[in-house]
């Protein structure tokens, strides 16, 4: 009987926490150091929340040409929160642009274009339960898409 109701007991509590309201699970989250600032997204509630992904896009607006691809050296860092378990992601610095060597007529203005961080997208198991915590140098910006995938997997052609 001891059990049930310690079962009992935990379920209730892991449900509570479940519920609370996004502030209230921010006080897991330090507040940004200096030279840094802390992003919070929260995610709306999903039917199906394995079908969808979260992309982390850092990076600034910057006045390049139109003809290059740019990107910033850096990288998104996953840590969890000890006595929480939670997440939180940090970008340590916003490196050097750097880009390809298209040649461009300079008399061509210039354009404000959104540059993030090089390589491969982070993306991110979705969980509307919990806010997504970013911490990015004070010169950056972030910014998510939210991926959506079939819930029916496609059969592939022995070959």
């Amino acid at each position: 009987m001891k059990t049930i109701a310690a079962l009992f007991i935990f379920s209730s509590i892991a449900v509570l926490s479940m519920t609370q309201p996004p502030s209230d699970q921010l006080k897991a989250f330090p507040k940004a150091g200096e030279g840094t600032k802390r992003f919070v997204i929260q995610i709306p509630e999903q039917e199906n929340e394995t079908d969808f992904r979260v992309e982390l896009q850092v990076g600034k607006m910057v006045e390049t040409d139109s003809a290059n691809r740019y990107f910033f050296s850096g990288k998104i860092e996953e840590e969890t929160i000890i006595g929480w378990g939670y997440p939180k992601y940090i970008v340590r610095e916003l490196g050097p642009m750097a880009g390809t060597l298209i040649g461009v007529d300079p008399s061509i203005p210039k354009v404000m274009r959104w540059i993030t961080l090089g390589g491969e997208p982070k993306l991110l198991r979705y969980n509307s339960k919990l806010p997504l915590v970013i911490y990015v140098p004070n010169e950056a910006e972030v910014r998510f898409r939210i991926w959506r995938s079939d819930s029916e997997a496609s059969l592939a052609e022995e070959g």
